[in-house]
């Protein structure tokens, strides 16, 4: 569907479109009747419904397939041997290996993207509607402010994964169009809606819905991660952001508490995603990150089983001693990878996928992610349930261990480096189960020490959390990182410094007059 001579006053019809993949093709109908769509979404009742439907897509990208879409090819995570090796003609390993099978017509790619554009669509939506409303009526400012936390969300999670993206603002369509905008004009877009949801959104609200603190934690993100070109990138702002946060009402719990099904929305939660065993609001994470060699020996029962899609690096799951991240004693080791696969006496076997025919490379028993496992769908759990793919943890998108470390970081690049390591020392503190030796506190860094310590830090607090890609991005560590720590991406030798993005789709550049192939990004066809 091409994009010329836009009538952008959409009637009711115009809600089909939100099905396209296209970004802009939610724009692209005529109005059908008197009732244009702002007096629709100017009801604040009606605004409510549409922006549940915005947190449900949202969602939806910490599910299934697509949590480990963002979280293999990095140094952090890898994409398991079968997979990186065999799957789809070797296409789906191209996801570590950066090679020219990384292509813009891949569905991995173009998922990422079209999901994500049809919710910043409707929260685009949301917003012109209800903005005239917002200081007179308390529940459209509401509205308002959630709907600004997701857009501003979803944008800069497209911008790191694609690096220039267009952007939905529909009060400057005209002028914007929906090409690719330069970073500096993303980057203040995005801000200014964080800005926004930490004016509106209220101090407290249901589970899973934004709060003024989860706007100010992602506002610091923002802040540490507009590219220094931009002139946007200010630790001191970010700083004064992320204090809102870390002097807010929440506090560190135990580690194993944040992973615990029975102990879902933590005092450290900030913003945490809700899941059940019950489709459609299970997550099946474990179905697609658990050991295929397990899943032989003990079927759909176990709660161990899956297929590997996305397996800890080496580097990420070995001790200190061995090159690794892992110190003596960091209870975060434990409840964070699964180093042993006995199940009930039973022990797996690696013959039992000899099919597989990957030679040395087998991984589907070296360590693999812990944190989503899920015990209630095993068959010895007696629920019933008996299918790892029913897996329902909660997912803590946002917490407080992340904003500690975030906060540090702030600390440190103004010059406070002593400061910063008292803040990590809280989060270490937790992670020695509340008792920490005094040799594994920090003390004496330099700045630069705190700044490459501080990376593998975040990796023993958010390990799996879906952070590292963006993290590797923003503080431009992603190539250095990824083509030495990464099994696939070092063993091809591919890997560029333009990999740390992805190509635009191609679905897209055909869809969209506004981007042209010359627009594609570098190195990518």
């Amino acid at each position: 569907m091409k994009l010329k001579n836009k009538i952008f006053t959409l009637g009711i019809l115009a809600l089909s479109s939100l099905a396209f993949t296209s970004c802009s093709d939610f724009l692209d109908e005529d109005p059908k009747t008197a009732i244009t769509e702002d007096k629709m979404y100017s009801s604040p009742e009606y605004a409510e419904s549409v922006l549940q439907s915005c947190y449900k897509g949202w969602r939806e990208m910490f599910k299934d397939r697509f949590i480990w879409e963002c979280m293999v090819g990095t140094d952090e995570i890898q994409s398991g041997a079968f997979q990186a090796l065999k799957e789809d003609g070797m296409r789906r390993g191209s996801l570590d290996r950066y090679d020219a099978l990384l292509t813009s017509d891949l569905y991995y790619i173009s998922d990422q993207w079209g999901n994500r554009w049809t919710k910043v669509g409707e929260a685009a939506k949301i917003i012109r509607a209800l903005k005239p409303l917002v200081e007179e009526d308390a529940m459209a400012a509401k509205v308002y402010g959630e709907a600004s936390f997701i857009r501003a969300g979803l944008t800069m999670e497209l911008t790191f994964i694609f690096g220039r993206v267009p952007i939905l603002d529909l009060e400057r369509i005209i002028e914007l169009g929906y090409g690719r905008q330069p970073e500096k004009v993303i980057w203040e877009f995005i801000i200014n809606d964080f800005e926004n949801a930490v004016k509106y959104c209220p101090e407290t609200n249901d589970p899973a819905r934004a709060t003024t603190y989860a706007a100010s934690m992602l506002l610091g993100y923002a802040y540490m991660s507009a590219p220094e070109a931009t002139g946007l990138r200010d630790f001191s702002k970010a700083k004064s952001a992320l204090e809102k946060v870390v002097k807010g009402p929440f506090q560190l719990v135990p580690y194993y508490d944040l992973w615990d099904y029975s102990t879902p929305n933590t005092a450290e939660a900030i913003f945490e995603w809700q899941f059940s065993n019950a489709w459609p609001d299970n997550n099946a994470i474990q179905f697609q990150i658990g050991s295929r060699a397990v899943q032989a020996m003990g079927g759909d029962g176990c709660f161990m089983s899956g297929y590997d899609h996305a397996v800890p690096s080496a580097w990420a799951y070995s001790d200190k001693a061995d090159g690794g991240i892992w110190e003596d004693g960091d209870v975060r080791k434990e409840e964070s990878i699964r180093y042993d696969f006995t199940w009930f006496g039973k022990v797996p076997d690696l013959n039992s996928i000899a099919w597989e025919d990957i030679g040395e490379d087998h991984d589907e028993l070296l360590p693999h992610i812990k944190k989503y496992e899920d015990f209630r769908t095993d068959i010895h759990s007696g629920l019933g349930l008996n299918n790892e793919w029913y897996s329902g943890k909660n997912i803590p998108f946002l917490r407080l261990g992340n904003a500690i470390l975030l906060y540090a970081e702030c600390l440190n690049e103004l010059g406070k480096t002593g400061e910063a390591m008292e803040q990590v020392n809280k989060v270490r503190e937790r992670a020695w189960d509340f008792d920490l030796p005094a040799e594994m506190r920090w003390s004496g860094m330099s700045q630069d020490q705190f700044r490459t310590e501080l990376m593998t830090e975040r990796v023993r607090e958010l390990f799996g959390e879906r952070w590292r890609r963006f993290d590797l991005v923003r503080t431009g560590k992603f190539l250095e990182y990824v083509k030495e720590r990464n099994k696939w991406a070092k063993r091809s030798g591919t890997i560029q410094e333009w990999n740390k993005v992805w190509p635009i789709p191609q679905a897209e550049i055909d869809q969209n007059d506004d981007i042209a192939p010359e627009d594609q990004n570098e190195g990518y066809r």
